[in-house]
């Protein structure tokens, strides 16, 4: 074997590292913003932000992902309620900003976060007993985007 083979193999295993290294800063922050930890310390959920996009994510696979910071806020809170429930204490630890975002939301469809929650909380209940939805949280803010564009 020669030395330069040897450099020629060094400095392709650099430009290939050099290359990846490039790829990860060019790849969206990931804001976190929210987790669900157990009396021990161990993580059981969590929210993050990428790309203007809410992350929620359990057992260390992603779970679901919204625009709305109202509805992974509320998943995250259903998931602690649920682990109370069981007789499983948590704790539950969020960012100002997602409670922000989320209060805004509720804010545009004049509610409180509070009944925006209870309201999501209902449409998913009957989607999972099959029954017909209360009015849709969804169809409220289309409205709203509605009257906001036909008022410009």
């Amino acid at each position: 074997m020669s030395i330069q083979s040897k450099a020629r193999r060094e400095a392709k295993k650099r430009k290939v590292e050099k290359a990846r290294n490039l790829a990860r800063a060019n790849a969206p922050a990931i804001e976190p913003h929210a987790e669900l930890r157990d009396p021990q310390g161990q993580l059981l959920a969590g929210i993050v932000r990428r790309a203007d996009v809410w992350v929620l994510g359990m057992n260390g696979q992603i779970a679901g992902s919204s625009d709305s910071a109202a509805e992974v806020l509320m998943m995250i809170k259903r998931a602690a309620k649920l682990h109370e429930a069981n007789g499983q204490p948590v704790r539950l630890v969020y960012s100002d900003e997602l409670r922000d975002f989320a209060e805004m939301e509720a804010a545009a469809l004049n509610m409180s976060l509070d009944d925006y929650e209870a309201r999501l909380e209902a449409e998913m209940k009957a989607a999972a007993e099959g029954e017909e939805p209360p009015p849709s949280v969804a169809a409220d803010a289309a409205s709203v985007d509605a009257d906001n564009s036909s008022s410009d």
